[in-house]
């Protein structure tokens, strides 16, 4: 199971991330508690789409997460995705997908 992150703008693909899918995935699942907040959205086993305005909600959620992550490799997953939800909520008419396996 790992989730890969792409920043789409209409239908171009304009940022990619592929690196860490196994560990955010892991990450959400150990971490997030189920049913509260953006982040328990994402579904590991199929595609969810970000807004703008759910990539900005998300922000403070992934902030929160890095205080309890579980190592280097977890905090990097999550300091990738925080980096990927910015993009989104800074691009106009962005979505950022969260590509489940």
């Amino acid at each position: 199971m790992g989730i890969e992150l792409e920043l789409r703008q209409r239908d171009t693909v304009v940022r990619r991330s592929y690196e860490h899918g196994e560990t955010l995935a892991l990450a959400l699942e150990t971490l997030v508690p189920p049913g509260r907040g953006r982040l328990s959205w994402i579904d590991p086993y199929r595609d969810t789409r970000f807004t703008e305005q759910d990539a900005r909600a998300a922000l403070p959620e992934v902030a929160a997460l890095l205080d309890t992550c579980a190592g280097p490799f977890q905090e990097a997953a999550l300091l990738d995705l925080a980096e990927m939800l910015e993009a989104c909520a800074t691009t106009p008419g962005g979505c950022l997908w969260f590509i489940g396996d």
